[in-house]
């Protein structure tokens, strides 16, 4: 805390800001007004904002609006605040003004201090600085962009990585034949690589999700101004202004179709959140497969074995936990709970404005940055290193009495369950107990029984039938 103060004013009067602060006095205002979560939003958003303040300066002085040197001034700023040099400016809390105000004006501020003594001459955080803009544009603009660079920077290699790292398994484990589950009950025969092309393909229709999404997220709102009118604005000034910020960032942005539904509703951010949960619930479903897999070594079931990294009990020498399947597991909670309350934000779109747009910016990149960071632990930490116990599956597969469903288009579904009851209940093969109760040759037996076969789906002779 610092102890010296400058006096700085605006519309309602004077107010002391910390001597050493780049922002000013609606900053101020803003940080004493929200003590609420100590929570800044995310910095992530913090760049995507420089980002628009160096777009807006570069449109504007494109558009002969702005003096060259003090755009240039504003652009180089704001390019300091895109870098991530100044997140410490940036204190406001996320629960704060809906619109985003605030935030809007601590950029402003800081970058108008730094454009100040970059130029030498004043500038003006809103005749300058937020030119052609409003908060109203300047934040919905902000949640888009930073969630798609977030997206396409951290998420889709995250994803990708963990697809690559499933597909390297499923190689690795081709020839492995398990018990299948259903209900967690012993079903018919799958082979580990099966089970894992599942998840792999989770992962991959994730991918695909997010696709789908990325043309309405790359729609800005930025041009729109106050209410969707476009304001204070050139007619022009939308279509300049994401020219220039696709030249920063390299995406290929475009303004919003309908700046009334761009700054009024945020269910493009509602749609990609929603894209967020199902890959959390993919999330979730792998690793509760992994704990299942792994639990044991004695007790449970054992199949394979992740990579011991960390003692499991302050208790119980020699245990060892799933960790990172509960760690991703968790997130996937998270986002979740996240997504919920994106939900209920995407419903405060009151007339011509949504107002809990911090709220959205903070879940939507909070949501992105748990997700890439599960998805890699998963595959270097659990995935790429755990050993399948193949004895252990190779002595289930033999007592699993469900194996007799292949047996059912020659001796029929009630012979079947008969021998199924007593494999199960005197704890024999099945095919011992089938070759004792039907007049088939074991030869027969053998190659109708054959897991590995009945993984194929082509049983022969007839259809193995529903489940």
């Amino acid at each position: 805390m610092t102890s010296s103060f400058r006096v700085e004013h605006d519309s309602m009067g004077e107010i002391k800001v910390p001597a050493d602060a780049l922002w000013g006095a609606q900053t101020q205002r803003a940080v004493e007004n929200f003590p609420i979560s100590g929570m800044p939003l995310p910095s992530e958003f913090i760049a995507a904002l420089g980002l628009v303040k160096q777009a807006a300066a570069r449109a504007n002085r494109g558009l002969k609006l702005l003096d060259d040197k003090v755009a240039q001034a504003v652009e180089a700023a704001a390019g300091e605040v895109a870098a991530g040099a100044h997140d410490a400016q940036f204190p406001l809390d996320v629960f704060q003004t809906g619109s985003g105000t605030s935030t809007n004006m601590n950029a402003n501020e800081v970058i108008a201090a730094l454009a100040t003594r970059r130029l030498g001459a004043a500038v003006h955080p809103n005749d300058h600085v937020n030119m052609q803009q409003s908060s109203n544009d300047v934040i919905p603009t902000t949640i888009h962009v930073s969630a798609a660079l977030a997206v396409r920077d951290t998420l889709r290699p995250a994803l990708e990585h963990l697809r690559d790292v499933l597909a390297t398994k499923e190689r690795a484990v081709a020839g492995v034949v398990k018990t299948g589950r259903t209900h967690l009950m012993d079903a018919m025969p799958v082979t580990l690589a099966q089970e894992l092309s599942g998840w792999r393909t989770q992962i991959e229709n994730g991918l695909q999700r997010l696709e789908a999404t990325e043309p309405r997220l790359l729609a800005l709102a930025q041009g729109g101004t106050a209410v969707g009118t476009g304001i204070n604005a050139q007619a022009g000034f939308g279509a300049r202004f994401c020219q220039e910020l696709s030249a920063l960032s390299g995406a290929p942005f475009v303004p919003a179709r309908n700046y009334f539904e761009a700054m009024s509703a945020q269910d493009t951010a509602v749609e990609l959140s929603g894209q967020l949960k199902v890959i959390a619930v993919g999330l979730m479903k792998i690793a509760n497969d992994l704990r299942w897999m792994n639990s044991g070594p004695l007790a449970g079931l054992a199949e394979i074995a992740l990579p011991a990294l960390q003692p499991g009990s302050s208790i119980m020498p020699g245990k060892v936990n799933p960790v990172i399947p509960e760690a991703a597991a968790m997130v996937a909670a998270q986002v979740i709970g996240n997504d919920a309350a994106i939900t209920i934000a995407g419903q405060s779109g009151n007339f011509q404005l949504n107002v809990m747009l911090p709220l959205v910016a903070r879940n939507l990149l909070e949501s992105i940055r748990l997700l890439a960071n599960a998805a890699r632990a998963l595959a270097d930490s659990a995935i790429a290193g755990f050993k399948v116990n193949e004895a252990r599956l190779a002595e289930a597969l033999a007592r699993n009495p469900i194996l007799v469903t292949a047996l059912n288009p020659v001796i029929g579904y009630e012979k079947g369950a008969a021998i199924a009851k007593k494999a199960y209940a005197e704890g024999r093969p099945i095919r011992e107990v089938a070759a004792q109760m039907t007049d088939l040759p074991k030869e027969q037996l053998a190659k109708l029984l054959d897991p590995a076969e009945l993984t194929t789906g082509g049983i022969k002779g007839g259809s193995s039938g529903g489940g």
